[in-house]
């Protein structure tokens, strides 16, 4: 702890009590200077005393416990310990140094501390912004007896506190895990009747099953329908690859494109683990920015969520030449490749739809992109008071006629494409994974 010079400082009492003797100096009779001197000589006894019998900032011990890490719309307690070794008591003020975004209920705590106390304050942190927050200065002030005078030193109390990306659809994809037809308690593995790579086992036919399952032999045997149940395979490989370039750092629904995208991919990495996948991610922009190696444990999502927390879009064109060349170098065995970008329409002409051959020769691809609801509702506007807002709505038909286009140009180079809307991304992209693995077209 780096501990600075505590410097006195007059109060508000002590100026009070200065403009009141300079009241009573101007209302004064006399003509000496021997009642100036003598007032003026007072208040620097009174300062001198209190600054004497005020007790030392450098004998107030503060420390600070919070959490290591805390997820964008969740919240955290910070809790201060603030112990008095001086032999005197006195009021004591801490202020912390903690930067607005985390949103702290309150920055300082005040008391009288008696000789050998330990005041024990806490307040709430909301965060509203992911990233590495450093927790450094604290400022101690001491009110002398008098309160006339303060002392006050600001020192370092080292610490920090990472703020991981906001997954709203937690909820919805945990709904989804707990769905019978999604996971069997034990087996951790997709069960359906017409889809799957892996034999399970025989049972009786449904009106839902499929014809082409249907176990003839097993049917003449027992003189009744029987079918084939499969599973789907488990440790297959799933590979996000996570746009952070120009085209991510647009607004939508009130966020970035790349924190949907963030959310989509703590989806998918929970859904897939939780089957018994082993998901994998690579983040990227003019440059790879991280690889996290596919894998099924139970810390892959908090894995996932280190990867991608100090991200921040860089405004440059995303280079997905050297981001699939890279994937398909480190990640040979097929797999599922779900490529989180956005859909305009010069982006995917220029730059992916010539990488992504890189990618579909060999693995399932899935391009995924949140769309703009404010761009269709300005394409389907009625009525125009105004010229602008007719050329407005010509504006938003032809970007939606060049995503339309776009996207038609990924299905037809082998790409599954999602367009969905805002916070609907995660959702939409973790049924199409079931709906590919239980087919088995993974």
């Amino acid at each position: 702890m780096r501990r600075r010079i505590a410097y006195p400082i007059p109060t508000v009492w002590f100026a009070a009590l200065a403009a009141a003797s300079g009241l009573l100096l101007f209302a004064w009779p006399g003509s000496s200077w021997w009642a100036l001197w003598t007032v003026e000589l007072l208040l620097l006894v009174v300062l001198v005393v209190d600054t004497l019998a005020c007790v030392s900032p450098q004998r107030i011990d503060v420390q600070r416990e919070v959490a290591e890490s805390v997820t964008v719309g969740e919240s955290a307690t910070l809790t201060w310990l603030i112990d008095n070794h001086s032999s005197r008591g006195g009021r004591v003020t801490v202020s912390d140094a903690l930067w607005p975004s985390l949103g702290a209920e309150r920055r300082r705590v005040g008391a009288f501390l008696r000789s050998g106390a330990r005041l024990k304050s806490r307040t709430v942190l909301r965060p509203t912004r992911r990233g590495r927050f450093p927790l450094n200065d604290v400022t101690v002030r001491v009110e002398g007896p008098l309160r006339m005078i303060s002392r006050q030193a600001t020192r370092d109390v080292p610490g920090g506190l990472r703020v991981m990306p906001a997954y709203p659809s937690r909820e919805e994809v945990q709904r989804r895990m707990r769905m019978p037809r999604v996971l069997e308690v034990g087996l951790r593995s997709i069960r359906t009747s017409g889809g799957g790579t892996e034999f399970d086992q025989l049972r009786d036919f449904r009106p839902d099953d499929e014809f082409r399952r249907i176990d003839w032999a097993a049917t003449v045997r027992l003189q009744r329908p029987i079918v084939k149940q499969y599973r789907a395979e488990r440790n297959q490989n799933i590979v996000l690859l996570m746009d952070n370039g120009r085209v991510m750092a647009g607004v939508v629904g009130g966020v970035p494109r790349v924190e949907h995208a963030m959310d989509a991919v703590l989806g998918v990495v929970q859904v897939a683990t939780k089957l018994g996948d082993r998901a994998g991610l690579v983040t990227f922009d003019r440059q790879v920015r991280s690889i996290l190696v596919p894998t099924n444990g139970k810390s892959q999502l908090g894995r996932a969520a280190e990867a991608m927390y100090m991200l921040e879009p860089d405004y440059s064109e995303s280079a997905y030449q050297v981001a699939f060349s890279a994937a398909t170098a480190r990640f040979r065995r097929r797999s599922m490749f779900i490529v989180l970008t956005d859909l305009v329409e010069s982006a995917v002409e220029q730059a992916l739809l010539p990488a992504i051959p890189i990618i579909t020769r060999r693995h399932l691809v899935v391009v995924a992109a949140v769309q703009d609801p404010l761009v269709k509702a300005w394409a389907d506007g009625a009525t125009h008071e105004w010229a602008s807002e007719a050329y407005r709505q010509a504006a938003a038909v032809n970007m939606l006629q060049q995503r339309a286009r776009a996207t038609a140009r990924l299905r037809a180079a082998g790409a599954v494409v999602i367009d969905a809307a805002p916070g609907q991304l995660a959702i939409e992209l973790v049924d199409t994974y079931l709906a590919l693995k239980a087919s088995g077209r993974l």
